[in-house]
């Protein structure tokens, strides 16, 4: 965890505007690349480097390299500019309800599939910790509830609801129903409902 030292734009007029510039973005990255701005080489983690300003890239001493800040992050490989990289990163984690390649690529101005590529990167970047449990590490509260998924009783034709009323053993309020249980927590919580769902 980590705070970013610059000002984040709050809405999307205002993120364009930022973002647009391409010092900002770049800047932006760089605070997102190295947190607290500690440059390192990402080939050989050497701290000892000099920094190339007309060009935006950094020659590394220890390993005699060149990188600049998309070497080695989702970046890397794009011909986009920052400026649209850092626009769809905030746009997705911005949007509420997500956003999908279309409406990114109206926005920023490019091809579908590129806003495509860009999108599965961003959002692999994003993806939660598989290690994350539920309840925290000691255990704490967890959540679970059920429900019912399938038709509507009362609007099935007779004879269907004869047939899925005799296959459900005469359970009149879950005719044709399907039980579906979600549990948020450790597997001792989930293993508690397994004789229920069963039923």
């Amino acid at each position: 965890m980590y705070y970013l030292y610059m000002d984040v734009p709050e809405t999307l007029q205002k993120a364009i505007a930022y973002f647009s510039d391409p010092e900002n973005a770049f800047k932006a990255a760089v605070e997102f690349r190295w947190p607290g701005g500690n440059v390192t080489c990402p080939r050989c983690g050497g701290a000892k480097h000099s920094f190339i300003k007309t060009r935006r890239i950094w020659f590394c001493y220890e390993c005699q390299k060149q990188f600049t800040v998309k070497v080695d992050t989702i970046f890397e490989d794009s011909p986009l500019g920052m400026d649209k990289w850092m626009i769809a990163l905030w746009m997705l984690a911005n949007c509420k309800n997500g956003i999908s390649s279309y409406e990114l690529a109206r926005a920023l101005g490019i091809r579908q599939n590129s806003a495509w590529f860009m999108l599965h990167r961003i959002r692999e970047a994003m993806k939660d910790d598989p290690t994350f449990k539920f309840g925290g590490e000691d255990g704490g509260p967890v959540e679970s509830d059920e429900t019912f998924v399938g038709p509507n009783p009362y609007k099935m034709h007779k004879s269907r609801k004869a047939k899925v009323h005799a296959r459900d053993d005469g359970n009149r309020h879950h005719i044709g129903k399907t039980a579906v249980f979600w549990c948020t927590g450790p597997r001792v919580a989930a293993s508690s409902y397994q004789g229920h769902s069963q039923r």
